[in-house]
């Protein structure tokens, strides 16, 4: 049975896979940067759980490289700049989160975002959506000196929103997201439409519950769409 949050006032959300199907985009720049190399491209159904997890573990997947290694920061460097340019070829807000921002700047509610993402991304990707006046704060991961899980850049996001942390509900689809909320003292949602892999077990995150698309943040919230 769901358990409201009547007191939220403000609503947090990851960026990749929670607000925005960004995987399209990113597999292509993966694979752009493959078929340079003379190497096939991947599975969109490969590469899609990876993409919450950030660059380095998208190259780890194509290349088999991590940081340090001979070759990964040129082929970072090329991923990301064709990601770049191609930054909302694809990406689209996820079914119903359009509704669901609709109905919390209707009731008074705030939002904004949280991602590890770098704000060289972060914000022309929120702007080619649309979003980049809406949200009342975009913390990226490179904002404050920490990065998610740690909840340094989640407490950042609510002074920007004019909130206190247990005023706060986070949705996010990695376990970073839920334990960087829960750190911070917020409300947590696990969006189970996310880029989740078959190997992982998002029961065992400690979120506050779970949502299998948009329109239950609503429910969550107390809220009905109209």
């Amino acid at each position: 049975m769901t358990k409201e949050f009547p007191n939220v006032r403000t609503v947090l959300f990851d960026l990749d896979g929670t607000l925005a199907d960004t995987a399209p985009d990113l597999a292509d720049a993966l694979n752009a940067v493959r078929l340079q190399r003379g190497l096939n491209a991947l599975s969109f159904d490969v590469i899609r759980p990876i993409v919450s997890h950030g660059a380095n573990a998208l190259i780890y997947l194509g290349f088999e490289l991590s940081p340090g290694d001979e070759g990964f920061d040129l082929i970072r460097q090329q991923l990301l700049d064709h990601y770049h340019d191609n930054i909302a070829n694809k990406t689209r807000l996820f079914p119903g989160m359009e509704a669901v921002l609709d109905h919390l700047e209707a009731a008074g509610l705030n939002w904004g975002v949280v991602t590890n993402k770098p704000s060289w991304l972060t914000q022309p990707l929120m702007r080619e959506l649309g979003l980049h006046e809406r949200a009342a704060c975009i913390v990226s991961g490179d904002t404050t000196a920490k990065r998610k899980p740690d909840p340094e850049p989640m407490w950042f996001a609510c002074q920007m929103a004019g909130s206190r942390h247990h005023d706060c509900l986070y949705i996010g689809d990695a376990e970073r997201d839920i334990v960087a909320g829960r750190r911070a003292g917020m409300k947590t949602l696990v969006a189970l439409f996310g880029y989740i892999s078959e190997h992982e077990d998002p029961n065992q995150w400690g979120a506050d519950g779970m949502i299998e698309q948009a329109e239950e943040i609503l429910a969550w919230l107390g809220r009905k769409v109209a």
